[in-house]
């Protein structure tokens, strides 16, 4: 896997409460089978690029059919061979923040 990325996306015109549509967004993640994070302010999907690019688009397209208007932001970081990129970012940043040196080789975030 090569790409972690990050979208937040709801729609602007259905009220305070988008919760429903995000979870149809976040259901569409989960039935990829890529591994995705989710964070209160967006979720992350991490596979070959093309994989996850196809997965956001779903996910644009189930909000944007009912909806006149869908806020959509999109990190990314890509990285030749990387795999288990969620899980080793996370972790080294937890390593430091206790104090304890990187493992050799290990992907520091």
């Amino acid at each position: 896997m090569s790409a972690i990325v990050e979208i937040s996306l709801f729609p602007l015109d259905k009220g305070q409460s988008v919760g429903a549509h995000v979870a149809r967004a976040v259901g569409i993640i989960r039935a990829s089978g890529l591994p995705y994070q989710l964070t209160p302010m967006g979720t992350c999907i991490e596979g070959q690029w093309d994989e996850v690019m196809a997965v956001v688009d779903r996910c644009f397209q189930s909000i944007a059919a009912d909806s006149d208007r869908v806020y959509l932001t999109i990190k990314a970081d890509w990285r030749r061979g990387r795999t288990g990129g969620l899980q080793a970012k996370t972790d080294s940043v937890e390593r430091t923040l206790a104090g304890r040196p990187q493992p050799d080789g290990e992907d520091r975030a």
